[in-house]
């Protein structure tokens, strides 16, 4: 989830970039047949910027640890799987993006069902490869298979019901911990779970809503007017099951060790590692009816983010909370 990033923009840049080529007006409706001039021009497009964002990607993030022999990594335990609930969002929103790029171009549906399984599955590959030859990470087999799991949603309910009535959403709030002083084990240095915060999640708004598994949730939103058509329920209105974690400041335990080799260590009273179940309502943006294609389009891509809402919790605490408006 922490790459997330590089996938975003990629692939905001595959499918929104080449439209900018043609007519305001007339990129936005997808062709009825195959249209090959949208169709290369996208696909030049996008491995352009694969190429690029992939070597970005590898000086920015990769190039200043140590590189291994191929080896593998199980971290199916680490950060209380929030990072493989981010694997299952991203790969499937990747999914959802590019299948609606490959329509766009004019492509039946079952050929773009296998280019957008294929292609997101190809993203999230080369980052685990990229991981499998550095010596900080290694290749996850369980990222692969949220990866697939995430992927197998989109292209199933596609398949299946020609629509998405299970939608995978994030959301996220901007709440920062404590920095009173935090002493280190042997009591020489300090330091702040603020500071510990920033150093693992950043502190822009676009690392701390990708990266942050303090605070995001991650949502399974869930259309019952798809379920029970002959009900009153609005079609745009959906319930929301949402997954979330808290006092995340390492990957297994909250113990950690500062760039001077000064030990710190949370305790597990005052700071205990729990997870969030939420029950909230969400609204799908693809169903807001708009006669504006650009509108349109906006609302389709931002429909991976949940809207703010009242919220029901209950954690691992034992603890039952309602939330006037959760993030």
């Amino acid at each position: 989830m922490q790459k997330t990033l590089y996938i975003l923009l990629l692939l905001w840049s595959v499918v929104i970039t080449p439209a900018y080529t043609q007519d305001a007006w007339q990129w936005m409706t997808p062709a009825d047949t195959l249209n090959k001039q949208r169709f290369w021009g996208t696909v030049g497009a996008g491995a352009a910027i694969y190429t690029g964002a992939a070597y970005g990607l590898y000086q920015t993030w990769y190039k200043d640890y140590e590189l291994t022999k191929f080896r593998t990594f199980d971290d199916a335990r680490e950060w209380q799987q929030m990072d493989k609930a981010g694997h299952f969002l991203t790969t499937y929103s990747e999914a959802r993006w590019l299948y609606d790029g490959a329509r766009w171009t004019g492509l039946d549906k079952r050929r773009s069902l296998w280019l957008a399984g294929g292609i997101s599955m190809f993203l999230q590959g080369t980052l685990e490869v990229m991981d499998g030859f550095s010596a900080e990470w290694g290749f996850s087999w369980s990222d692969i298979g949220f990866n697939t799991l995430g992927m197998g949603l989109f292209v199933a309910q596609e398949s299946i019901w020609d629509d998405q009535r299970i939608i995978l959403k994030i959301s996220t709030n901007r709440k920062l911990p404590s920095a009173t002083p935090l002493l280190s084990t042997n009591g020489e240095a300090t330091s702040s779970l603020r500071m510990r915060h920033i150093d693992l999640y950043g502190s822009s708004i676009p690392e701390r809503f990708l990266k942050d598994y303090n605070t995001m949730t991650i949502w399974a939103s869930v259309s019952p007017k798809a379920f029970a058509p002959q009900s009153r329920w609005p079609k745009w209105l959906n319930i929301a099951v949402g997954y979330g974690s808290e006092n995340l400041y390492g990957g297994f335990s909250n113990t950690w060790t500062d760039e001077d080799d000064n030990s710190f260590s949370l305790s597990e009273t005052d700071y205990p590692r729990y997870r969030q179940l939420y029950l909230s309502f969400d609204i799908d943006m693809k169903k807001i009816r708009t006669n504006r294609p650009l509108l349109r389009s906006a609302l389709s891509i931002l429909n991976v983010i949940k809207i703010p809402a009242p919220a029901l919790e209950w954690n691992t605490l034992g603890q039952v909370k309602f939330h006037p408006l959760h993030f």
